[in-house]
């Protein structure tokens, strides 16, 4: 019989004896999930929440892009304090919130949620529908959906806890059919030790929500931000810029 794990303890102590650039996920420059955001066309007014964010260096990327309304969520206070310290002053510019992505009530929404590597901890059914509970909860109309997580052929364990390796495919069939795959991708991460993960990547975009009572013949008003400019299949989008070596390509 398993010993039942407090997910905030276990986090936390992770990030009290692991420096940063010692854990198995880490990325100097998150450059798919970077290029995922550049594709979606978003403008540095849209509302991004970035889900276990952490120590995660992408929220430097995207303050560094310009990004005027960026939250990041984590369950683990040390990780978010990692973030912040390194960022200096530059940390105001963000929203920061320790919670449980499983507990999280959002009170508004956003144009972008972004998770690398949080989905595939939750390995009961339970887990992922009140965490899709909460996305849809959180994203705007018409909003974007980035999801990182371990590949067919990654890990099935990381610090200690199993996890569930997905495709586009099974991820596709979590969010829904009102959720349309904008472009996937298998991405090889090296680890700090010197180990290869196979990581899946999506970009989805949900159906635009129909306009509620007394609204008729409209779409659900933007909150939190500029309404962005989706991309057009002939040019790269105007927003957050595309990293070297990443060209922009049109969805499908």
């Amino acid at each position: 019989m398993s010993i039942p794990i407090d997910p905030k303890r276990h986090w936390e102590r992770v990030y009290l004896s692991t420096a940063p650039a010692g854990v198995s996920w880490f990325e100097p420059v998150p450059e798919p999930s970077l290029a995922l955001i550049a594709a979606t066309g978003l403008g540095p007014g849209a509302a991004v929440l970035d889900v276990g964010g952490g120590a995660s260096t992408l929220v430097d990327h995207m303050v560094g892009a310009g990004s005027q309304d960026l939250t990041v969520l984590d369950i683990a206070p040390a990780a978010l304090k990692l973030a912040q310290t390194r960022l200096g002053q530059q940390a105001a510019k963000v929203t920061w919130i320790e919670g449980d992505i499983l507990s999280f009530n959002p009170t508004r929404r956003y144009a972008l949620w972004h998770d690398r590597a949080v989905l595939h901890f939750l390995t009961e059914s339970a887990e992922q529908e009140r965490y899709l509970s909460t996305l849809r909860a959180a994203l705007q109309s018409a909003g974007h959906v980035i999801l990182a997580t371990f590949g067919p052929q990654g890990p099935t364990r990381c610090s200690g806890l199993p996890v569930l390796r997905h495709s586009p495919d099974s991820l596709g069939k979590l969010l829904g059919p009102r959720f349309t795959l904008r472009r996937s991708s298998l991405e090889l991460h090296p680890t700090p030790g010197g180990q290869i993960q196979q990581f899946t990547y999506g970009w989805w975009q949900a159906a635009e929500q129909a306009a509620p009572a007394g609204r008729a013949g409209g779409p659900l008003s933007w909150t939190g931000g500029s309404s962005p400019s989706f991309p057009s299949p002939s040019r790269a989008p105007r927003g957050f810029p595309v990293p070297p070596g990443r060209d922009w390509v049109a969805p499908e």
